[in-house]
């Protein structure tokens, strides 16, 4: 950033010199805010990504821990239900209870795979977004460029052509910035 800073400052030198220049000057001292904007938005979107991603995974272990435990309850009564025991009273409520156990875990499976599913649904949006965002980048990137030719040529098409580039990754990053 500071690079680009400095390039901004040469180029206002120029331009205060060649009044001409200085919308030119003007239009790329905006570009760079709105690349730093736009880049610091991709920047954030990309570390919520990230973490979204996180509690998606924590959700999924979470979810196959209780899948196991299901499981293990299940062969405990099914295990009890055919065991020969001297107190069969017992063993059936051993198996009861075991069976107990796995039904609580099959019901609470089902809340933590759909908050999974919501939490991955939500990091695929948020992918989305982050990618808007840098596409954006990509677009003012280039425009600003292409402007600042306009100050080494003199020629007023790259102003217009990096306008409009610059215009095509602001409309991007609204985009992204209105992403469900």
């Amino acid at each position: 950033m500071t690079d680009e800073l400095q390039e901004l400052q040469e180029h206002a030198e120029k331009a205060r010199e060649d009044r001409s220049l200085a919308a030119v000057s003007l239009t790329m001292a905006v570009l760079a805010v709105c690349v730093a904007v736009v880049s610091l938005l991709g920047h954030r979107a990309h570390t919520e990504e990230v973490v979204l991603q996180a509690k998606a995974s924590d959700q999924w272990a979470y979810y196959q821990a209780k899948n196991i435990r299901e499981h293990e309850d299940e062969l405990f009564a099914d295990f009890a239900a055919v065991a020969g025991s001297s107190d069969a009273g017992a063993m059936a409520k051993f198996g009861e209870k075991s069976a107990q156990e796995g039904e609580r875990y099959k019901h609470d499976k089902g809340e933590i795979k759909d908050k999974a599913d919501d939490l991955d649904r939500e990091v695929v949006v948020e992918r989305r977004r982050a990618d808007r965002y840098d596409l954006a980048e990509v677009f003012l990137e280039i425009g600003l460029v292409i402007t600042s030719i306009t100050l080494l040529s003199g020629r007023r098409i790259f102003w217009h052509v990096g306008i409009v580039l610059s215009v095509v990754g602001v409309v991007v990053a609204v985009m992204g910035a209105v992403v469900h």
